[in-house]
């Protein structure tokens, strides 16, 4: 089999952040490896390995053997899967580049179907899920978090969609240009406005294993994706400061004006304690949102890398771009 040399562009080059998914690995293969043909036999898998701690690494070597068409890159540490996905989009040589999970919930089958519809002149065309295979709690939280994202990002994301989509050249390029810390794939993508599509596609079962999200990553890629789009949560906070002065001032205008027709009455102090303890909680949340904000400003600032690479299947992935 003739594959192209390191620094030829390929037709299509297929994305994927690796994690703990040494069960899934041979299946994926296989599976992209047939979908992929049916297109061309001119295109590249890319998995970057997470740092997992399975054997994963080891199995990537092994497909990279067999097939020269198959580029591994390994981190030196866990840098989490929108770092993995930058990786990959900046060592990819693709005219189309499909971003998919390693789990088999993305099929490899819907691909044909997501360059088809490139074709008719769209920039990205996305997977729609149209119907979910992860658990309920999931979903809602899930649906909660996009609904709260777009709101806050004055963005409509619809959490129906995934990473799982096709994009052409020109948004990659574009895309490696935005080196931020703070990174959520598909919003820097919708952020950038190309045209844009969608197919409905069927969100399948888990090939192997259990989702390595848990509650507390969730929150965390939540939380670190508004502030990274978003500077509502200051503003709120400001408003909020406005509502509460004004608050204040009315009520003490009702206690002069009370005082001066009726004569001054001792108040309890009960509600002189919770009216200071809630203002003080108040004053304490606003300070740590704008802590919040300083600390990742001052993260950006260090201008560290987005990622490591630790080992690769091929020569020139050794440093970040």
């Amino acid at each position: 089999m003739s594959n192209p040399p390191m620094n030829a562009s390929v037709l299509i080059s297929v994305v994927i952040p690796v994690y703990k998914a040494e069960q899934c690995l041979d299946e994926l293969y296989r599976r992209l490896k047939n979908s992929l043909e049916s297109i061309s036999s001119n295109f590249e898998i890319i998995l970057v390995e997470d740092c997992g701690g399975d054997n994963s690494w080891i199995m990537i070597e092994k497909l990279a053997l067999v097939d020269s068409r198959v580029r591994g890159i390994q981190f030196s540490r866990n840098f989490g899967q929108h770092n993995g996905i930058t990786a990959g989009l900046d060592y990819c040589r693709g005219d189309w580049v499909v971003v998919m999970d390693c789990d088999l919930q993305d099929s490899p089958e819907e691909i044909p179907r997501l360059y088809a519809k490139a074709q008719e002149g769209y920039d990205i065309v996305i997977a729609k899920r149209n119907s979910q295979q992860d658990p309920l709690f999931k979903r809602i939280t899930s649906w909660l978090f996009y609904k709260l994202f777009s709101y806050l990002a004055d963005i409509d994301y619809d959490g129906a969609c995934g990473n799982f989509r096709i994009i052409s050249r020109k948004v990659v390029l574009n895309f490696c240009q935005m080196r931020e810390q703070l990174r959520f794939f598909g919003g820097l993508v919708l952020w950038m406005g190309f045209p844009t599509s969608s197919i409905e596609v069927v969100h399948a079962l888990r090939f192997k294993g259990k989702s390595t999200y848990t509650i507390a990553k969730l929150f965390k890629l939540a939380s670190e994706s508004i502030i990274a789009y978003s500077d509502k949560p200051l503003r709120f906070a400001v408003q909020f400061g406005f509502l509460m002065a004004i608050f204040a001032f009315s009520f003490g205008l009702f206690f002069l004006i009370r005082a001066s027709l009726y004569g001054i009455s001792v108040l309890g102090w009960s509600s002189l304690i919770v009216s200071i303890y809630f203002i003080g909680g108040i004053i304490i949340s606003q300070l740590g949102i704008i802590g919040i904000y300083l600390s990742k400003t001052f993260g950006e600032s260090k201008k560290r890398p987005l990622y490591i690479i630790n080992k690769s299947t091929f020569g020139e992935a050794r440093n970040n771009p």
